[in-house]
Parts: structure tokens; C-alpha cells; sequence
């Protein structure tokens, strides 16, 4: 593929209850110089807001990494919810299915998919409350489901979490239900890929983990989050980005969203995260792949 993006926005997100998320960050980085932060018209965005923002890049040649699982484990059992008679045939229907049983659910929020007699049972909820079909034989462990693209994701030294897990602090279960809804809610705007193929105008999402981009940007293994400018500036400059104006102290929302969009401006020009190993025409149709795990 011949790199044609000039714009690389990365996309903090957040599964959060409420109408504005502090954990929604925005970065925008152009062909040259420093990614820059794009501030909300509140005190904080509101997903509303950012799907908003997603569909006037219509007419634009921009790369958008946002940071949540665009699909759920299919490949290890042959289905994402093995026994619904409802479990979609690829990530777009799931997609459709999630926004219809969350029609009535504010903000993009995904209560009601979660809560649903038969979708529930496939989540663990809390640490004493796991749906009945949340282990299938097909786990690989206590952790369970992964799609190919997360197991993928351990090769970079990071640790992925099942998207059917809606616990503690490192889940993504919920921001990735509530992207959904947005990507379904977008799909005559803005191409997804690999689900959809490369389009060779306008602009394409790509799921992205802020995990990897910290691994190329420097961070040991452990550690992911940067909250000072000085350790942000280190990282931009080992991925060959101009530093950022500010000295103290950093949200890691807005350090992650910053120092992954200098990572996708790089990223983009490699061709082998355009054609991971394990891509197939299956796995791009129900799983989608993570953009950078090769």
C-alpha cells in the first residue's frame, strides 16, 4: 500500500456512564511537526461529539486511530455468542445489533446490550458475577475470549483484556460496546479498516491499542502511562516527532491520545501493518484486526 494520509488523528476513548468522558482525549498530528490536542466545546467531550467530529472528515485524507476493540471474539468458537439464534454473521451486524438493543440508552452508552437476557450471559460483570457462557471451551484461560488480533497484540510486549470483560480498570468491554454503536452509526461516512477494504479516497479508522504505540515510543514493559511532559517529550522524540509545548504534570488520556497519533503518522508508512500474518478474509470480515499488531 502507498501511504496516502496526511492527517493522523488518535482517539482516547471511554465506555463511561454520562453525557461528557474526562477519559476522551482527541490528538491531531500532520505530515510535520508536533501532534497537536483538540479541545472539546465543553470542559470535556461527549462521544456525541466526537462521532460528530468523525463525519465532517469526509471529504479528507485522514488516518483515525481510536483506542477500542471494533469486534468481538468470533474465530475461537465459530460465532460471537455460540447458541443465540440472534449472534450476528460479521462485525458490521454486530454492530447493528448492539446500537438496536441500545436504541433508547443515552450518550452512545451500552447498559442495555449488557443487560440483555441473552447478551449478558456471555460478559463477566463483576468479580463475583460472570455470565454462564463468559468461559467456553474455547477460552484459553480464566482471562477469557480473545480475538486473533489480541493474541497478536502479545507479541509487542503488551496485555490485552477480553472485550467480554466489563471489570476494574484495564477493561475495554464498555468503550468498546459504545464504539461500536458509533461505528455502526457511521458506516455510510467513514470506512473501517480491515472490515471494509481500503477505500482509495477519503478517510479510514483503524482500531488502534495506545499500549504498542507507548512500546514504540520507549516505555518499558509494565509501563504504558506517561503523566509529565518531560517523560511525553522522550517518547515523541524516539518516535521522531517534535516536542510538545508544556512543563509539570499530564493527563495520560491526553499523553496516550498524543503520543499514538505521532505513532500512526509512522505506523501508516509500513506496509506490514497494512498485511498482518494473520489477516484473513474471514477474520478482517467478524474480527477486524488490530493496526499496528504484526
Amino acid at each position: 500500500m502507498t501511504p496516502r494520509f496526511d492527517r493522523f488523528l488518535a482517539i482516547d476513548w471511554s465506555g463511561a456512564k454520562g453525557q461528557r468522558q474526562k477519559g476522551i482525549a482527541l490528538a491531531l498530528a500532520k505530515q510535520n511537526g508536533p501532534p497537536e490536542l483538540l479541545r472539546p466545546k465543553g470542559t470535556a467531550w461527549s462521544r456525541i461529539e466526537v462521532m460528530e467530529y468523525l463525519q465532517n472528515l469526509t471529504h479528507t485524507r485522514t488516518l483515525v486511530g481510536i483506542d477500542m476493540g471494533i469486534s468481538l471474539p468470533h474465530a475461537d468458537a465459530g460465532a460471537f455468542f455460540p447458541d443465540w439464534e440472534a449472534s450476528p454473521k460479521d462485525a458490521p451486524s454486530l454492530w447493528e445489533l448492539i446500537d438496536l438493543i441500545c436504541s433508547d440508552d443515552p450518550h452512545l452508552e451500552c447498559t442495555s446490550f449488557i443487560q440483555h437476557a441473552q447478551a449478558s450471559r456471555y460478559f463477566r460483570h463483576s468479580k463475583t458475577h460472570e455470565g454462564d457462557c463468559f468461559h467456553l471451551p474455547s477460552a484459553a484461560s480464566r482471562e477469557g475470549r480473545f480475538r486473533r488480533a489480541e493474541l497478536a497484540q502479545r507479541n509487542h510486549g503488551v496485555r490485552p483484556v477480553s472485550n467480554f470483560n466489563l471489570v476494574g480498570a484495564a477493561q475495554v468491554g464498555k468503550s468498546s460496546l459504545t464504539g461500536m454503536r458509533m461505528l455502526h452509526q457511521l458506516r455510510d461516512t467513514i470506512k473501517v479498516w480491515p472490515i471494509d477494504p481500503l477505500p482509495h479516497t477519503g478517510p479510514v479508522l483503524v482500531e488502534i491499542y495506545t499500549a504498542i504505540a507507548a512500546r514504540r515510543g520507549g516505555m518499558a514493559k509494565g509501563r504504558t502511562k506517561i503523566r509529565e511532559f518531560t517523560a511525553l517529550n522522550a517518547a515523541l522524540k524516539q518516535l521522531e516527532s517534535p516536542s510538545v509545548p508544556g512543563e509539570g504534570s499530564i493527563d495520560d488520556h491526553s499523553s496516550d491520545a498524543l503520543i499514538t497519533a505521532a505513532w500512526l503518522r509512522n505506523a501508516a508508512k509500513d506496509p506490514k501493518n497494512w498485511r498482518p500474518a494473520g489477516l484473513t478474509e474471514h477474520i478482517s470480515r467478524t474480527e477486524g484486526w488490530t493496526f499496528g499488531a504484526v
